[in-house]
């Protein structure tokens, strides 16, 4: 059996280049979104490629690399650090114990808290994160120039801040 591929889409953006899947109708009022969507959906497919011939999955290297930066943390800081809920974060926290990578031992300072501690399967694991990141960036960044790469990260920083500032409650009332 032979699976249909769709057309690609007309190109609008004056590069040549068309999206990987079409774009609907209804998405018009929005293309950067949509552009947002399908990259961040493409890019979490890779990192989850490369992650998993390490033994993880998206996300749980972003809580390694912040223990692995800062050391012992509660988890309801990770849940801060990573801008996460209570609920993911511990099921990511228990799968990264589950495989080892990760154990709990009780807070010195608050006897109702536990500390989230890399262990040292995890630090063997570093370089290989490191390793896919810089694999996941080339990939990303493929064909562009360090000039587009600087634009690049200077235009999704500030995208960024346009959604960080959107949700905070304070900036509420101008909207």
């Amino acid at each position: 059996m032979t699976q249909s591929t769709p057309a690609p889409r007309k190109d609008l953006s004056g590069t040549g280049r068309g999206a990987s899947v079409p774009v609907p109708a209804a998405a018009s009022g929005g293309p950067i979104s949509h552009a947002i969507f399908r990259l961040a959906r493409l890019h979490r497919m890779f990192a989850g490629q490369l992650l998993r011939n390490i033994g993880l999955h998206p996300g749980q290297e972003l809580v390694m690399m912040h223990l692995w930066e800062l050391g012992p943390q509660r988890q309801t800081d990770l849940v801060r650090l990573l801008d996460s809920d209570a609920a993911t974060m511990t099921r990511t926290v228990q799968r990264l114990e589950q495989a080892g990578f990760v154990r709990r031992r009780p807070s010195p300072t608050d006897k109702r808290a536990s500390l989230i501690e890399p262990t040292a399967a995890s630090h063997a694991l570093r370089r290989e994160v490191e390793q896919s990141w810089s694999q996941l960036e080339d990939l990303v960044t493929a064909g562009l120039s360090a000039d587009e790469c600087t634009e690049a990260l200077s235009t999704l920083e500030r995208l960024e801040q346009n959604l960080v500032h959107a949700a905070d409650p304070t900036c509420a009332a101008e909207r």
